[in-house]
């Protein structure tokens, strides 16, 4: 069986082989070995890839405004970003996203990638690099403590944007739901408790609103994101860089990505500085809290069929157990529940690992951008799960929910301005007590007349307190 071929790269370690075809070099080769922890790669997450295309092509193209990079090459490495922010040679990204080193061998695998691709651009093989570098040329004027957390700030400014798309088509569905059940009575509860009656809409109208608060928590976030430190270099001191490349390199990102990237105010700062990522972490762990205890909600009063509170009805996707004939769980508010459950977890990561850096830098970002990474996109994934496997689906026990209201002694609470506290709380005790209806009892001790319970009773009377007398 013949060997496979290869080409010889070198790096400061020695030589490596690399297979002749890939467009990736020494210094990804070394990294695919040393950092094994996930089983997955950087080109499993495009939103990065892309990001990392973008800093680079603004890098070439201010270079090449600058002149310190001539107009063949930087034409050449912007075609071959331009194609990799377009889906192209994605599975040449092969690093783990964990990995030591801050970030080095992910802006080492896109250096090589670019490069290569770029040689081929020129008509020139990969592995050519005395005509075009990725280091020398590539990485021009670059530090991989600019590029990698530049690239996660637009990456996750994109995760972020999909995660709010997502969370809008669930606050749709919700408000189409709380328009459908706008006339169906339920008992509120608090501490699980009859409390006072409401509308099933109000209830699902309020998951709307939520989410859209959510929204807004998104956008404020992704706006801290914006602020870049390409430029600074090795820490913040821009040493080896041109005093005008900050500002020209992030005028082209802007312009290639469409996002609002400004350089931050001092490089130093922005190089060491993880306090961005800490609170857009929180806001997605907020996110997930949030839809966690909706999904609580759902799963609460959708519980039976016969022995729960039964008031909804959640889509039947797929049989509950391998022993229970015609058993059915609540299987999608399940799976948020548990995506929930991880993005708190990553954020005590994000959390962590920000309060691990040390002086000039933060080494441990690549765990920040994977965790953070993560859940927006499982955050993402799962809100669309939820719209359209389970809230598009939901229909309301009607009859169930009337007969529970005027079942509940929580009726009496409305009575409450007209006979007063104490007499209220004993016709409370007593209908919990006999099963009677609270408007019975009151007509019957001639406390109301029965014109006026039902008035005071009436559903619109109930639900909307703009409506007393």
């Amino acid at each position: 069986m013949s060997m496979p071929a290869t080409r010889t790269e070198r790096d400061s370690l020695g030589e490596v082989p690399v297979p002749a075809d890939a467009y990736y070099g020494v210094h990804t080769v070394r990294a695919v070995d040393n950092f094994a922890v996930t089983g997955s790669t950087i080109g499993q997450f495009p939103q990065l890839v892309a990001a990392l295309a973008a800093v680079k092509q603004a890098a070439a193209l201010a270079n090449r405004d600058l002149g310190l990079l001539d107009a063949r090459r930087a034409d050449a490495i912007a075609a071959a970003c331009t194609e990799i922010r377009r889906g192209a040679l994605h599975d040449q990204f092969r690093v783990d996203p964990i990995q030591g080193g801050a970030g080095t061998s992910t802006n080492m695998n896109a250096n090589e990638v670019i490069a290569n691709r770029a040689l081929e651009i020129l008509g020139s093989p990969r592995g050519s690099y005395h005509e075009l570098d990725p280091l020398a040329h590539v990485n021009l004027g670059q530090s991989t403590n600019d590029v990698y957390p530049t690239a996660i700030n637009v990456c996750l400014v994109g995760y972020l944007r999909l995660l709010s798309e997502s969370l809008e088509r669930l606050a749709v569905a919700f408000d189409e739901k709380a328009a459908e059940f706008a006339d169906v009575l339920k008992m509120g509860r608090t501490q699980l408790q009859d409390a006072v009656p409401m509308t099933l809409g109000q209830e699902f109208a309020t998951y709307g609103i939520m989410l859209r608060e959510d929204r807004e928590r998104l956008a404020e976030g992704a706006g801290l994101l914006l602020e870049s430190n390409l430029g600074g270099t090795a820490i913040g001191t821009g040493i080896t860089g041109h005093p005008e490349y900050s500002a020209r390199a992030c005028a082209h990102l802007r312009e290639i990505t469409g996002e609002a990237v400004v350089p931050a105010a001092n490089l130093v700062e922005a190089t060491q500085d993880c306090g961005a990522f800490v609170l857009v972490s929180g806001i997605l762990k907020r996110v997930a809290v949030k839809l966690s205890k909706t999904c609580n909600d759902l799963r609460l009063i959708s519980s039976g069929p016969t022995t729960g509170l039964g008031e909804i009805n959640l889509p039947a996707v797929q049989a509950g157990s391998s022993i229970m004939p015609g058993k059915v769980n609540p299987v999608i508010p399940e799976l948020v529940n548990q995506v929930a459950f991880e993005v708190i977890g990553n954020d005590v990561t994000v959390t962590m690992a920000a309060e691990a850096g040390q002086l000039q830098l933060n080494a441990f970002e690549p765990i920040i951008a994977y965790s953070m990474m993560s859940s927006a996109a499982h955050l993402a994934a799962a809100v669309d799960t939820l719209t359209t496997r389970c809230v598009s689906g939901i229909t309301a026990n009607r009859d169930h929910l009337e007969q529970g209201v005027r079942r509940s002694p929580g009726l009496v609470t409305a009575l409450v301005p007209f006979i007063g506290y104490p007499t209220s709380a004993r016709i409370a005790k007593q209908a919990l007590a006999t099963g009677e209806n609270v408007g019975d009892i009151v007509v019957a001790e001639g406390l109301l007349t029965r014109e006026q319970v039902d008035k005071i009773l009436s559903p619109r009377q109930l639900t909307d307190f703009s409506t007393a007398p």
